[in-house]
């Protein structure tokens, strides 16, 4: 059984999520999301992210981290600070010990909806479909379930020899 948590990197909000892996077997643990002030400076944010993602490590024992990777805006200032909160649930997965496997978007989309273009609102849905009785709170904790997910699944095909 392995203790997966998924990350969903953004610098106001990154969900996290926890899951249980047996095979195909998965049991939700934990999910929600670690916020940061608009308003502070840009090093209170980053170290808020750190200290809140640290804890959430630490409180429910991954063993794995599975991290989506991010896209780039229109916008430069927003993609620089995204990949900077990027980097920091990078150092607190690596700080923790955990091997780290990076997710494309489309490729998490594809593995739980069948689609890589799937809307948010699909990813919700089959989060909960695959979560029996879980009520994801919040789109980011559901994209970072959505990514434990992908993760479990491709790690069980991998290591049945099937991708």
């Amino acid at each position: 059984m392995t203790c997966i948590i998924g990350l969903d990197p953004g610098l106001a909000a990154t969900g996290w999520g926890v899951i249980m892996a047996d095979g195909n077997r998965l049991r939700h643990i934990a999910h929600g999301t670690v916020k940061t002030p608009a308003a502070a400076p840009l090093v209170e944010r980053l170290t808020a992210l750190h200290d809140g993602l640290a804890d959430v490590i630490r409180a429910h024992g991954a063993t794995q981290a599975a991290v989506e990777e991010v896209f780039v805006n229109a916008n430069p200032q927003s993609t620089l600070k995204l990949g900077q909160a990027r980097g920091v649930v990078l150092l607190c997965a690596g700080r923790a010990g955990l091997p780290v496997s990076e997710y494309a978007t489309r490729l998490v989309k594809k593995a739980l909806t069948g689609v890589g273009s799937a809307s948010k609102d699909q990813v919700q849905a089959m989060v909960e479909r695959l979560l029996p009785g879980v009520k994801v709170v919040g789109a980011d904790a559901a994209d970072a379930l959505a990514v434990a997910i992908a993760h479990a699944h491709l790690r069980a095909s991998r290591q049945q020899g099937l991708i």
